[in-house]
């Protein structure tokens, strides 16, 4: 059955790869996401210009429908919430007792690449405060050739310092300039990822199905019990060489430094991974998540041809298994580090290009649905609900907020007279207005759902700071569209024209932006 399939054929990065029918199949699919987003926002201008009742009528109908979808994410994050608090409140020291779990290693994936000694440091530091034993961590550090030699020395330093308080302390230095790589995490963890496995399991003789591989950020810090947890979920999985563990991501480190507008995006990003992690069959792998290193070393590591390697690598496990392969959510959070810079401009606009990369995930799309006609075993009715659930998703992400924001006054601006004479015209903006005041509402009190995980104001200037937190969500339009739909667009442009986009390391900064 799986014959005709062969599944390292077709680990594509970018349609320029192929050539013939095949270039022409992935391209369609890479063209599909961005000309359906752009065709919707062209259309409701045209509409609303030819046809401002029909349009008006649409723009209500999608106000009410947006609506009831808040309300049911809302439901999905609440629920997330309090299996956060269970989980955070759980020993999972002691509910490991329950297996034997003293076996399972887990290898660390820290890449850098000029970040400072202060933020690796932390990271380590965390791993140390872990209630899990030291000994079996794998730690690996893994550098860039073209960041320079100061951040190498500095990976020197760290292992000088810690090497010997874990199992394995492992430096690597990813080669500049591989033939067939973009140069990113995805290329640089594959490539550490190997390396560990020559040094470390292999010269130690640790079967390979023993370990669990989590690559994190480098700016990842653990909370005490979250290897424990990890450990036992892996042990208590119906399928443990199927799946892939995902943890919530909270963006803590440096979140009082923060600007306001850096904040709310940052609890935007944890509002959406908490909802997905009660739609399981919608989860994906995102940023820090674990994998079992038989599986894998199986698939071939991470992709080192293309950006979204974080969610590429569980399609990657989707298309190796034949579907056979799913993401268990964790719900229990690691912290990351906020968009931060020096100055307020240049927060802005790290903001803008990391909300672009994390949108190039769109290259996705193509990469499933072009494996999806190479894979027979997947069965028709999978890959149809594969594929509503991700062109939903890229266009909802690129289109919503603008129609919801901006669209929503063109029946009025571009109907004309005729139509601005019409009860519909007169009463178009204060339907609209009401819904997405309802809307908003509940959205915003959902998203502080949130701000429950992050840790407590400081006492000095409290009651201001508490205010402030609270005024920040009216930002919430602006975000979701600026730093949201804009992004999302560009992002599909780039690849419906083949403009590739590269791999763009987020500068990591503490302290405070003037």
């Amino acid at each position: 059955m799986s014959g005709d399939y062969i599944y390292e054929k077709w680990r594509i990065g970018k349609g320029s790869e192929l050539s013939g029918l095949d270039y022409i199949r992935y391209r369609f699919w890479e063209i599909l996401p961005g000309a359906f987003s752009w065709g919707t926002i062209i259309g409701a201008f045209i509409a609303s210009w030819l046809v401002p009742v029909y349009a008006a009528i649409f723009i209500i109908a999608f106000d009410v429908f947006w609506l009831l979808k808040t309300a049911y994410l809302s439901l999905h994050l609440k629920e997330n919430w309090k299996r956060i608090k269970e989980h955070m409140n759980t020993n999972w020291v002691d509910k490991l007792v329950h297996f034997k779990y003293e076996h399972i290693y887990h290898m660390i994936m820290l890449p850098f690449y000029k970040e400072g000694e202060d933020i690796i440091e932390k990271t380590l530091v965390s791993l140390l405060e872990s209630k899990y034993n030291h000994k079996k961590f794998i730690i690996v550090l893994a550098g860039e050739e073209r960041a320079g030699k100061e951040p190498l020395e500095i990976a020197r330093k760290m292992k000088k310092k810690y090497g010997k308080k874990f199992g394995h302390f492992v430096l690597t230095v990813h080669p500049d300039g591989i033939e067939g790589e973009l140069a990113g995490k995805g290329s640089n963890i594959a490539y550490a990822a190997n390396q560990a496995r020559i040094e470390v399991l292999d010269k130690k003789k640790i079967p390979y199905e023993d370990v669990l591989v989590s690559a994190f950020d480098i700016d990842t810090i653990v909370y005490d019990q979250y290897f424990p947890c990890l450990t036992w979920m892996y042990l208590a999985s119906e399928k443990p060489d199927r799946t892939s563990f995902q943890p919530v991501p909270v963006f803590n480190n440096n979140i009082f430094e923060a600007p306001a507008v850096s904040r709310v995006v940052a609890y935007s990003g944890t509002f959406w991974q908490m909802v997905q992690q009660e739609r399981q069959k919608r989860l994906a792998t995102f940023s820090s998540h674990s994998v079992p290193f038989s599986t894998l070393y199986e698939v071939g590591y991470w992709q080192s041809n293309m950006v979204s390697e974080d969610s590429r690598i569980f399609w990657n496990c989707y298309m190796k298994y034949n579907g056979d392969y799913l993401v268990t959510p964790m719900s229990y959070p690691v912290s990351m580090d906020a968009n931060l810079a020096p100055s307020f401009r240049q927060t802005m606009k790290n903001i803008y290009k990391q909300q672009q990369r994390w949108s190039y995930g769109v290259e996705n799309f193509a990469y499933i649905m072009f494996n999806f006609s190479k894979n027979k075993n997947i069965s028709r009715w999978e890959k149809f609900k594969i594929f509503l659930v991700n062109l939903d998703g890229y266009w909802s992400l690129a289109t919503n907020p603008i129609i919801i924001f901006v669209l929503g006054w063109m029946p009025v601006l571009l109907g004309g007279r005729e139509f601005n004479t019409t009860m519909l015209s007169y009463n178009l903006p204060y339907i609209t207005r009401d819904i997405m005041m309802i809307t908003m509402t509940n959205l915003i009190l959902s998203s502080m759902v949130a701000v429950s995980l992050m840790p407590v104001i400081p006492e000095e200037g409290a009651k201001t700071k508490k205010l402030y937190h609270k005024l920040q969500w009216l930002l919430v339009p602006f975000t979701i569209t600026i730093f949201g739909a804009i992004p999302a667009i560009d992002a599909q442009t780039r690849l419906m024209f083949g403009k590739y986009m590269g791999f763009w390391v987020t500068p990591k900064h503490r302290g405070t932006s003037e």
